[in-house]
């Protein structure tokens, strides 16, 4: 049986948490087949930090404007969270559900690390697909939202040649299985998605700790979500 997606909700509004489950359970699965599953709920900054430290979901649905924290809403929540792992031992994923579509919101919570960004017009069925997308390490915006994000961070060349110098150092199979390591799959399952042995996935991640010059696949982890590799 497929592991279910172990979902956070985070808003300040009750009913509205309720409204998300129940359009959840409408739509049942993700586009991938996966259930979804909700763990927690929280409706201020401080006790999502606290639920998503208990809880350890795959990914967390949360509003951009939330009481509570240093004023910042969903991005203080998300930075109260640095490097967290969800129960799979995969990084936490963070996507945004909010009304609002103004592009400062926008691109602080993505500065903050979230994976995603989408407006409250979103169908039930089209959030459990966002979901899943984010869940799987992919980036997920409402339509016109994206090109905030394009203008944002196209302005960060130099980061970007930063983060391009350090992969420029691993081989194009290397980047492959360290972008699945640091999602949080297993040996066997990199060797299986890969169609290689497990013998020579330990040999690529040890060679990519060693490039890199970390010392664990949770420092590779947080290498990658520092870069949004993931």
């Amino acid at each position: 049986m497929t592991a279910p997606i172990r979902l956070v909700l985070v808003d300040d509004h009750h009913m509205f948490r309720s409204g998300v489950k129940a359009e959840l359970g409408e739509a049942g699965v993700t586009g991938g087949g996966r259930p979804l599953e909700v763990v927690g709920e929280a409706g201020n900054v401080d006790s999502a930090v606290s639920v998503i430290t208990q809880t350890r979901p795959d990914v967390v649905l949360l509003d951009v404007h939330l009481p509570g924290g240093n004023g910042k809403g969903g991005s203080d929540v998300i930075t109260g969270c640095p490097g967290a792992l969800s129960e799979s031992g995969g990084p936490v994923r963070f996507l945004a559900l909010s009304v609002s579509d103004a592009a400062e919101d926008v691109i602080a919570v993505i500065r903050a690390g979230a994976r995603g960004y989408v407006t409250k017009t979103i169908s039930g069925t089209e959030l459990a697909g966002a979901i899943g997308r984010v869940a799987d390490g992919d980036a997920v915006f409402s339509p016109r939202l994206a090109g905030f994000v394009l203008d944002a961070f196209g302005a960060a060349a130099g980061e970007i040649a930063e983060v391009d110098e350090e992969l420029d150092r691993l081989s194009a199979r290397e980047r492959e299985v360290m972008r699945l390591i640091a999602r949080g799959y297993q040996y066997k399952e990199v060797a299986k998605e890969l169609f290689i042995s497990v013998k020579t996935v330990e040999t690529h991640v040890s060679s990519v700790l060693r490039k890199l010059q970390l010392s664990s696949r949770h420092e590779l982890t947080a290498w990658a979500m520092g870069r949004r590799l993931l």
